[in-house]
């Protein structure tokens, strides 16, 4: 199996040790440098690297403190990182993997030595990642299940938190599935659930949009920065894409073919809300979108009925 070439984040404050690294891993990996702590946490924000070469003694910000902000970041906390410095004593090395990085090098280094070390940590990332994303994703449909909505919701409702953004989430159901099941049988069932799901795959345009089977037949949308009046148009037209699949349907309860029912709520997130409040507030509407004859979606803006004061 081929990779694409690994990004590395080299971080030193001496130009030519970084000039040195550049030379030596170009021909092998994506190579970024930058020669401060500060100025290596903005560029992992902007495009995460799948690996640190990390300085200890750089001013302003040494590496112990870069590692203590790049471990608190969920964005890159999980992406190993290789302390290559050369403060040699065993406290030094101690502190260093104590602190979080999964190996130290010290200088001078013998650069064979350097590669076989992050070629092992490379490998072990791209099987944490690989286990991480089958553990977060449906097997039957090929898109996102429960846990990777669980966790969707979770790190966007702290992303709209903090920009003070709307978050909407839709509820989506399938028409009379058990009817579908027992007219057409469960291999045809399965294989409606696959249509319907890259149906609403496609039909999301945005990348941070997510999709998710939420279980059986029911399916999750989180749109961040999305108002309700925007989370109701990109649901509206996901209705019509199924519809528009014609997956024949003759015992459905809303016609001769596979319809869906959609509830749609969106919030402000505050810190006195749970995401979980959100999610209900869907479920509600699509509740609603059911008794009010399927094949439609229905709305509403989750209202915090006793907001804390501000403080001042």
């Amino acid at each position: 199996m081929t990779h694409e070439p690994a990004r590395i984040l080299a971080v030193d404050d001496e130009p030519i040790n970084l000039a040195l690294l550049s030379e030596t891993l170009g021909s092998r990996y994506e190579v970024h440098t930058a020669t401060s702590g500060t100025k290596a946490l903005e560029l992992a924000r902007e495009n995460p690297p799948d690996l640190l070469l990390l300085d200890v003694v750089m001013p302003e910000m040494d590496g112990y403190e870069t590692l203590t902000r790049w471990k608190a970041d969920e964005r890159t906390r999980d992406i190993p990182v290789i302390f290559v410095t050369g403060r040699n004593a065993a406290s030094d090395q101690i502190q260093g993997l104590s602190a979080g990085a999964v190996d130290y090098i010290t200088k001078p280094f013998e650069m064979p030595v350097v590669l076989a070390r992050m070629e092992t940590h490379l490998t072990l990332k791209r099987k944490s990642d690989l286990l991480s994303k089958l553990a977060s994703l449906d097997t039957l449909t090929e898109i996102g299940n429960r846990r990777s909505f669980d966790d969707c919701l979770r790190r966007e409702w702290r992303r709209c938190l903090r920009a003070k953004e709307s978050l909407s989430v839709g509820m989506i159901d399938i028409d009379g599935f058990k009817l579908f099941n027992d007219t057409y049988g469960h291999g045809a069932g399965d294989t409606c659930l696959r249509e319907v799901a890259q149906a609403l795959l496609t039909g999301l345009r945005r990348e941070g949009d997510h999709v998710a089977r939420y279980g059986g037949e029911e399916f999750a949308v989180i749109l961040p920065v999305t108002p309700l009046e925007g989370a109701v148009t990109v649901a509206e037209s996901l209705r019509t894409r199924v519809e528009a699949l014609a997956i024949d349907h003759r015992t459905s309860p809303t016609g001769n073919i596979v319809t869906i029912s959609v509830g749609v709520a969106d919030a402000m997130p505050t810190s006195d809300l749970e995401p979980a409040a959100l999610v209900a507030a869907a479920d509600r509407e699509l509740y609603r979108a059911k008794r009010a004859g399927r094949n439609r979606v229905c709305h509403a803006s989750l209202v915090i009925a006793n907001p804390a004061p501000a403080t001042l």
